[in-house]
């Protein structure tokens, strides 16, 4: 197994560079190790240095806040609080349809290879800032959905989840955000990941709902490169994964009316999004994952 240099920011690396480091653990701890070494501040975010309040002990809590001094006296085990400590609690949602199966060219990874990489590297960015993090997955149904939780084995359960997962069928988004909603009873933070190749407006009915709910959402819109521009070539025949409805034709007639056509969908989500105070970000599957990340936990 070639590994790059020392030196080298696995976060910044390729996406199908830091794929062959190993399996998904490997890979994603990796490149949260360089994103978060890059960052000029900690990535602990609700926390000040003024004692509030001390609370009993729970499985999952980091031992660097039990007070021992307390602990010597009372024989129970007591972890210190602090004020504007916050455990958000974060649901990641991803569209495992069988469009996120597709890739546009040898060596680069498939979209959902992609975003279950992104995924479990967001989950462990939330993990160490301490915010219960949880996983909803779906095609043309609900396949899994793992309760927000903050303990320990939580995300090594993401990963092997994420790690998993494959392509299914169609994709139904409405069911799977409808789940969150009963997921996350108090508020929190929704991060949805698809290429979007759904019902925009039965989606974004969920997405507003959750708004109006008081949650934050964000969008990860992934794409591969080969999505948005259409390939210059002779005829070639199309088919839709999901639908398996064929089309024929030659790209070098259709390049640019494919092009006007694909950044209008991308900006009508976008306007779509921001008109309802969601955050929204395109992601293609060239992006170095440090950039990625940067990009969609910058405030």
């Amino acid at each position: 197994m070639t590994r790059p240099p020392a030196t080298a920011r696995p976060d910044l690396l390729s996406p199908a560079e830091v794929a062959r480091l190993g399996g998904l653990e490997v890979t994603t701890d990796e490149i949260v190790e360089g994103f978060l070494s890059g960052l000029h501040r900690s990535p602990r975010r609700g926390f000040s240095v003024e004692f509030a309040e001390h609370r009993q002990y729970q499985p999952g809590d980091e031992p660097r806040y039990v007070d021992w001094k307390l602990v010597a006296r009372t024989d129970r085990l007591y972890v210190k609080q602090f004020e504007e400590e916050t455990n958000l609690r974060a649901m990641l949602v991803l569209d495992t349809s069988a469009s996120m199966g597709w890739s546009g060219a040898a060596g680069r990874l498939a979209k959902l290879d992609y975003a279950a990489r992104l995924a479990a590297a967001l989950a462990l960015v939330l993990m160490r800032q301490r915010d219960a993090t949880g996983l909803v997955t779906f095609d043309d149904a609900v396949r899994s959905i793992t309760p927000a939780r903050l303990r320990r084995g939580q995300w090594t359960l993401l990963a092997r989840i994420l790690a998993a997962t494959r392509a299914g069928a169609g994709t139904a988004a409405e069911p799977a955000l409808r789940q969150v909603v009963a997921a996350l009873r108090r508020r929190g933070m929704v991060v949805f990941i698809s290429d979007l190749l759904l019902d925009r407006d039965l989606a974004m009915k969920a997405l507003r709902f959750l708004r109006h709910r008081g949650h934050q959402v964000l969008v990860l819109h992934v794409v591969d490169p080969g999505e948005l521009e259409l390939a210059r070539g002779d005829e070639t025949r199309f088919r839709d994964p999901e639908s398996q409805r064929v089309v024929t034709l030659a790209p070098s007639e259709w390049a640019d009316a494919y092009r006007v056509t694909v950044r209008g969908v991308v900006r009508r989500w976008g306007e779509a999004c921001r008109a309802a105070g969601i955050r929204y970000k395109l992601v293609p599957t060239d992006l170095p994952f440090g950039t990625a990340l940067g990009q969609a936990l910058r405030r």
